[in-house]
């Protein structure tokens, strides 16, 4: 059996077994319903339920176990196939500087609530890297609930040198939200349309100055949403990609997202610094958006670094849209290594040490 390799995301959940060159098979909502029982009585004196949303993973990380445990026992035995008693090795994805206590519950949930026969983690960065073919390299990655730059070198993610920021596409939606209700004045926009348009309309803007003409002058289209309303968008589908390049649109006092990596490699040792800068790849779905790249580069000729960063294109034979899930790709070809070289954790050195071995085992 296919090692299974799981990337679990504030927004998607990315599942399946081991093969490198496809996209993964399962991608489904990490947002789940619970059903409760709201204390009040209908007719007849019977109990009256509601649907509660439950958020098992915030800003990339794990934060509701039960949740979780809910979520992977659908995902491993329904969506993959495992059968109870004959469960297989399970490879997951790292956020950046994921603290120690929740890498340790990850362990002992698969252990001992899922009987894995064996388990790994690795970083995120480094397997977004694995995924366009480098060991070394800097990554830029725009998540739903956060924003990781990170350089590695030869496999090694360099940890005082890396930047995360609690901000990320749930932001990006609330902003657009903000602005269309700002030129919206009667459509009622709820979250799953604002998400929507999000991902319809999104864009970035060539430079700042185009930016701002922007805000001056520009054609609207319309949308109908789901309920019948109509909406006008225009200015605001390019205020997403601008406000990665100008935080202060999220009202952030920060550098944009390209002076933020050249920041970051550069308290890296100067001789790896074309190394890092020359490699840099971009991760998450966001960074698809029209223009998004093109802007990233011109913003990368006129930093103020003497080696500025250039983007890695993914291999022909990688499937499309690999930005999106280059960790879970990176994921699947690791599994191919690690457990058959039984480098994983297994169930001897679990039950020998503790949930602690992860942090020995898995680097």
């Amino acid at each position: 059996m296919e090692a299974a390799v799981i990337d679990a995301g504030t927004q998607l959940l990315k599942a399946g077994t081991a093969v490198p060159d496809q996209a993964p098979p399962m991608i489904i909502p990490s947002q789940m319903k619970r059903i409760v029982e709201d204390g009040t009585s209908g007719d007849n004196n019977e109990s009256v339920f509601e649907d509660v949303t439950v958020d098992p993973v915030v800003r990339g990380y794990i934060r509701d176990w039960d949740a979780m445990e809910d979520l992977l026992q659908y995902v491993l035995y329904t969506g993959l196939g495992w059968e109870e008693g004959n469960e297989g090795q399970v490879l997951f994805t790292d956020p950046l500087c994921t603290p120690k206590a929740v890498r340790e519950q990850l362990v002992q949930l698969m252990f001992e609530k899922f009987n894995v026969s064996g388990f790994y983690a690795s970083e995120q960065a480094v397997l977004s890297l694995y995924a366009v073919g480098r060991i070394s390299g800097c990554t830029v990655d725009i998540g739903h609930g956060k924003i990781d730059i990170a350089p590695v070198l030869e496999g090694a993610v360099q940890h005082i040198a890396s930047r995360r920021f609690e901000i990320g596409g749930v932001d990006l939606t609330k902003l657009l939200a903000q602005e269309l209700s700002k030129s919206n004045l009667l459509v009622n926009l709820n979250a799953s349309d604002a998400e929507m348009l999000k991902v319809k309309y999104s864009c970035c803007a060539e430079d700042e100055l185009a930016y701002e003409k922007t805000l001056r002058s520009t054609d609207t289209e319309e949308h109908t949403l789901p309920d019948g309303q109509v909406i006008r968008i225009g200015r605001e589908k390019y205020t997403i990609g601008e406000a990665l390049f100008q935080p202060s649109i999220l009202g952030i006092e920060a550098l944009g997202i390209v002076e933020q990596l050249v920041r970051s490699i550069s308290t890296v040792s100067s001789e790896n610094h074309r190394q890092l800068l020359e490699n840099t790849v971009l991760c998450g779905g966001i960074t698809s958006m029209p223009g998004f790249e093109d802007r990233f580069q011109k913003e990368a000729s006129l930093c103020s670094s003497a080696i500025r960063p250039s983007l890695v294109k993914p291999p022909e034979y990688m499937p499309d849209k690999l930005t999106e899930y280059s960790a879970w790709v990176g994921g699947a070809i690791l599994a191919k290594v690690v457990f058959p070289q039984n480098q994983h954790v297994t169930k001897g050195d679990y039950d020998e040490t503790g949930p602690s071995i992860v942090h020995r085992k898995c680097f």
